[in-house]
């Protein structure tokens, strides 16, 4: 099975926001909203939902198998990651019918220091669709404080709005392309499809109360930290640009070869972006995960057997995508 391409079942997960309606153009799915708003995509991650029962709730499923994800890297790991130690990101599409709390994600050392982790959670965003008005929110407003952003998440419990007076508001738009450095404060707004690419956690500090018309728990605000230990997961100094712009590595005829987030932006994963207008494109290397967003295609490697990155020989049939 390592030897091929590996695809996976649908793997919708629970969320307290709602969301997905925009599944439908993408996946086929019914047009609707619900709190299953996320897709999670060659995931080993399990979801942080509190009382949840289902042990592989986050985690894929291989197509045709009886087999998950972190299973098959547990058996096969040096076949499937060569010298790493695991996969190293967790990739979704995720569509939000409303603005999402206030929230930052720890760096690694927050992320070893309390949850026992290698992992923080940096995460890039790639907008596929949008609804009328989308956007997102990134950056504090000149002048915040720790002291005002504490207050304002006291104001928060009877005042939904009070958060959007102290954070930037960016209209969003098909294509555009963010990365969110850990510890950054931010939200994806209304009526964003985003392709999110993360380190591979699911650890999230949204001290605001209300989730639109939900109310968080303590839990789902601070996942187990205090208040004031939670708070510092927020960065009150860095000023940064979000947006970034594709850079062309490799340009045909047939093909456009972009990079839309580098070393120099992490160090944590990296994303680029193929667009075949005609002819054949072979995908070389491992591991890489591949989302196809657009067109369609048929999947084959040529006649002549070709070597994988970790020397593997192997070939299969024409497929229809």
């Amino acid at each position: 099975m390592y030897e091929e391409p590996i695809f996976f079942e649908r793997n919708r997960v629970f969320r307290v926001y709602k969301g997905g309606k925009l599944f439908h153009d993408f996946f086929g799915d019914e047009a609707v909203d619900g709190n299953l708003p996320e897709e999670w995509v060659a995931s080993n991650v399990r979801a942080l939902n509190k009382n949840n029962s289902n042990q592989y709730e986050g985690i894929s499923k291989i197509k045709g198998h009886d087999l998950y994800f972190d299973e098959l890297l547990e058996k096969h790991k040096e076949s499937m990651l060569g010298q790493r130690n695991d996969l190293g990101f967790l990739v979704k599409i995720l569509d939000s019918a409303v603005r999402l709390p206030i929230q930052a994600h720890p760096d690694k050392a927050f992320s070893e220091k309390y949850f026992n982790s290698e992992y923080g959670k940096a995460e890039s965003w790639i907008v596929l669709a949008t609804r009328p008005n989308a956007k997102i929110y990134f950056g504090f407003q000149e002048g915040i404080t720790k002291e005002k952003f504490i207050e304002a998440t006291k104001q928060s419990e009877t005042n939904k709005a009070v958060m959007e007076d102290i954070i930037k508001e960016i209209p969003v738009k098909a294509g555009d392309v963010f990365f969110i450095p850990a510890k950054a404060i931010h939200a994806i707004g209304y009526g964003c499809l985003i392709l999110e690419v993360q380190e591979p956690t699911d650890f999230t500090i949204q001290p605001e109360t209300w989730c639109d018309d939900y109310r968080l728990n303590e839990y789902e605000m601070y996942l187990g930290l205090s208040p004031e230990v939670a708070i510092e997961c927020f960065d009150f100094e860095t000023v940064v640009n979000p947006k970034k712009e594709p850079k062309i590595l490799e340009q045909t005829a047939s093909l456009c070869y972009e990079q839309l987030i580098g070393r120099e932006d992490t160090d944590c994963f990296g994303i680029n972006r193929l667009k075949l207008t005609n002819g054949e494109v072979i995908l070389k290397g491992a591991p890489k995960v591949y989302v196809v967003t657009d067109g369609s295609g048929k999947k084959y490697f040529p006649d002549a057997c070709f070597k994988d990155l970790f020397g593997a020989d192997y070939m299969v049939e024409k497929e229809e995508l």
